[in-house]
């Protein structure tokens, strides 16, 4: 459904049983789309006797969330923040060398990105103390 949803950018349950799933049944499609607006992965709004649903997030705003979640678990469930880490680089490892080149290159980037707030927040610390 989001598949379609993504696809059309909006529709109702008609126009995706018409164009994207006519061999499902109206009231399965309602359904899935009600528990997806649900979730807050839709918007909808009325169309006469019906809804009109938008998608809440991209593809890959979704899929950010849910690796942002799986790891957040992760590490949450780990004695040890390190031992989720080293899973990660040798899953990338495994899967690709240069990926491990893309995460050094993230790691950095982040680390200047955080060294530039604490000077703005020094600097701010700063104007207020005169």
């Amino acid at each position: 459904m989001l598949d379609a949803l993504w696809a059309r950018g909006n529709a109702t349950v008609r126009e995706l049983l018409e164009n994207s799933h006519p061999d499902l049944a109206y009231t399965t499609v309602m359904t899935t789309l009600d528990r997806l607006f649900k979730k807050g992965l839709l918007t909808r709004s009325d169309e006469g006797r019906a809804f009109r649903y938008v998608p809440r997030v991209s593809r890959e705003e979704l899929h950010q969330e849910a690796a942002g979640l799986a790891f957040r678990q992760l590490l949450d469930a780990s004695p040890a923040s390190s031992l989720p880490l080293s899973f990660l680089v040798e899953i990338l490892s495994e899967r690709d060398a240069h990926l491990l080149d893309d995460l050094r290159k993230l790691v950095e980037h982040k680390r200047r990105e955080l060294g530039q707030r604490e000077l703005g927040q020094r600097d701010l610390g700063q104007k207020e103390k005169e």
